[in-house]
């Protein structure tokens, strides 16, 4: 079994600061952590591993050079190599960018599962899993809560819904982006920490995973950010005294006048 693992490495979100001329996270200094949900992605697929000592696990991701911390990181969780899409020529991509390189790597490396977080905490859109899926014409499972078998060509998962979860089987090869019930993240080891600061990580370019510029960076980005902003935070307070019949008449009021409740 060959699985990759999509992973981001994001800003961490206490250190998050905007460039007010490109609105775009400024990443430089700040401290980098890897992706929450991609941690329950790893675990995934090091537990398949667990279970199949024969299949391999290759995470993957973009972003600049220091982006290969992150790869490293999820080598000493046992993964067991990793490749960094990294060039000046990905620079600006939105998700459908993204993902398209992304899907041109997966296609490099070859896969019979691919692996994603739900989303990212930095841009929380939940889009590049699935659009991979789209570009590498597979099918794909969102939200997955569970793994119930892998059997010969085929997987059978729970997906999480607002009401509970839904029973699907699908064929291999298959992308699942999965949620933090999945499963709980393994720490690293002394051995993996070991690891991971010898390992080679493959360093590839737009040429390298045969991706058209047309396609990459802002020249293939249909979406563009027009304004970022962080949300005022309004503290007003007002104390309500009385008996509890007059305060929660009060509180009535004051409901009606911030229109959450109808009056009548």
């Amino acid at each position: 079994m060959k699985i990759i693992v999509c992973i981001k490495q994001v800003p961490d979100t206490s250190e998050v600061r905007i460039n007010p001329e490109t609105n775009t996270l400024i990443r430089e200094g700040v401290p980098s952590i890897i992706n929450p949900y991609d941690l329950h992605a790893i675990e995934a697929a090091l537990q398949i591993k667990d279970q199949d000592p024969a299949s391999t696990v290759t995470a993957l991701t973009m972003g600049p050079p220091h982006a290969e911390v992150a790869l490293r990181d999820a080598i000493a969780l046992g993964v067991d190599d990793a490749a960094l899409l990294t060039d000046r020529a990905f620079a600006g991509s939105d998700t459908w960018a993204t993902a398209y390189a992304l899907a041109k790597a997966a296609e490099k490396i070859g896969f019979d599962m691919i692996f994603c977080g739900k989303q990212a905490i930095d841009g929380d859109t939940a889009q590049v899993g699935p659009e991979m899926a789209e570009f590498l014409n597979i099918p794909h499972i969102a939200y997955v809560k569970k793994i119930e078998k892998i059997e010969t060509g085929k997987i059978t998962v729970h997906r999480l819904m607002d009401d509970g979860y839904d029973v699907l089987e699908s064929s291999l090869p298959l992308l699942m982006t999965v949620v933090k019930e999945l499963n709980t993240p393994r720490l690293p080891s002394i051995k993996g920490k070991m690891r991971a600061k010898k390992i080679e990580i493959r360093k590839w370019t737009r040429q390298d995973i045969g991706a058209e510029d047309s396609l990459t960076g802002l020249n293939g980005s249909p979406t563009r950010v027009s304004n970022i902003f962080a949300p005022v935070i309004k503290k007003e307070r007002k104390t309500i005294t009385g008996t509890p019949d007059e305060m929660a008449a009060q509180i009535l009021d004051e409901l009606k006048a911030l229109h959450c409740i109808q009056p009548g």
